[in-house]
């Protein structure tokens, strides 16, 4: 009997993803094992492997198809004896409507993904396109609903070419003129203005990119952060003479064997402190506040498909060196796209490092459960006094960002002393 191949839930949090690429196509043989496409998750791209051995005898939902729901239907595997001719008897799935859960193999219990919020848009749909029925209801996909609302478009108005007259969102794409309101109602939300609709409705000439799974669940989660977290800053002036030049000596004495950067010796700075003060790492909950035994340390990294933020695992328990060749592999992967979900899901603080660029000085958004989070200025020479005297030194300003629930001004003001000692004093994290 025919079977549907469902989109797969490839992270806990995961409720929908793009299909990029088909690597078997109708017709081919398939073994249980064979990778036969590629998704695009809300972090990373991830190879799908299959679970039953056939023929693929339909592919139900094309290459570079966004916004398709978990365990919605993307093709049918055909087992050995049957042809196209089968796939009628198919069990079948609507892949707009498909709310079942998906369970995931994981180290600890997960509770399953969402009902997805977005709808597929299936580019192969069997069934005929009937008129919608009367009664005043208009039938139509979420997603049409959402796009309609932000196009200003009148739904009564279009015809759907969906399944029994459904409209989707290719409906909605292609409304003319004359189904588009002269004044929308969405030009302006409770998220802000709609620029896209706005420069239309001016006349403004724009290029449109258009935004991946990465950029849009980063969006989401830094407005939630923002609108939920009592976001508190502190800022502190951190010498680093004595860094730079204990970084100097121990490359010069590694011999190309390895080479410790700036930002590993804020990374080793961070988790110590965590380590000497476990006050600040923590996360809040409606019950509790939970304190993490071990420092996970999230970096933020800027790939080509948006920031993503690899953990360094128990980062107290490594070396300096241990950090930096770990650092470089994950940084390496993130923008090849190639980290495993459980390499950046979790930790307990996270780093943002903007030094490089020459900013001296910003404040970073809680990533949420995390209740802080560090931003790294540049290091550059300044004139501070010592003594009474005037001196030259190379200072750096860091401004730490804590969720005043769980870390409020005094412990944070209490962290960044331990962070500044062990800066300041790299010796200590050598021992």
């Amino acid at each position: 009997m025919p079977v549907n191949i469902l989109m797969p839930a490839l992270s806990p949090t995961m409720t929908d993803g793009t299909l990029s690429k088909w690597l078997k196509q109708e017709g081919d043989d398939v073994k249980a094992g064979d990778v036969i496409a590629e998704i695009e998750t809300d972090k990373a791209t991830m190879e799908v492997e299959a679970v039953d051995e056939g023929k693929l005898g339909k592919i139900l939902v094309a290459a570079g198809t966004s916004n398709v729901a978990v365990n919605a239907p993307i093709a049918v595997l055909l087992e050995e004896g049957e042809d196209i001719s089968s796939i009628g008897s198919a069990p079948t799935s609507n892949p707009i409507q498909s709310t079942v859960a998906q369970t995931l193999p994981s180290p600890s219990p997960s509770p399953s993904p969402a009902t997805p919020t977005h709808s597929v848009e299936p580019s192969m749909v069997t069934g005929s396109n009937k008129p919608q029925s009367g009664g005043g209801r208009i039938f139509s996909s979420p997603l049409a609903r959402r796009l309609a609302e932000q196009k200003g478009v009148d739904l009564k108005s279009i015809q759907g070419s969906g399944p029994y007259g459904r409209i989707v969102k290719a409906d909605i794409e292609d409304a003319k003129v004359g189904a588009v309101s002269s004044v929308p109602n969405s030009v302006v939300s409770s998220s802000g203005p709609d620029a896209k609709q706005l420069a239309d409705m001016l006349g403004m000439e724009y290029i449109e990119f258009p935004n991946n799974n990465i950029k849009k669940v980063t969006a989401r989660r830094l407005t939630e952060a923002k609108q939920v977290v009592p976001h508190f800053y502190l800022s502190v002036d951190c010498v680093l003479d004595n860094l730079l030049k204990a970084r100097s000596e121990i490359n010069a004495v590694a011999d190309g064997a390895f080479k410790l950067s700036v930002n590993d010796f804020i990374i080793k700075a961070n988790a110590m402190s965590l380590k000497a003060y476990p006050s600040a790492n923590t996360s809040w909950t409606d019950d509790a506040v939970i304190q993490y035994k071990h420092a996970d340390i999230s970096i933020a990294v800027a790939t080509p498909n948006g920031l993503i933020t690899p953990i360094i695992k128990a980062a107290e328990t490594k070396s300096l060196h241990e950090i930096s060749n770990e650092m470089k592999d994950l940084a390496k992967r993130a923008k090849d796209g190639k980290l495993k979900p459980i390499e950046f899901q979790g930790g307990s603080f996270s780093i943002s490092n903007l030094g490089m660029f020459g900013v001296k000085n910003f404040q970073a958004i809680v990533n949420p459960p995390q209740s802080c989070i560090m931003a790294v200025g540049a290091g550059e020479e300044r004139v501070v006094v010592e003594n009474g005297q005037m001196v030259i030194r190379t200072v750096m300003t860091v401004t730490l960002s804590t969720d005043h629930r769980s870390v409020d001004g005094a412990v944070g003001a209490e962290y960044l002393q331990h962070f500044k000692r062990f800066i300041e004093n790299p010796v200590l994290m050598l021992a």
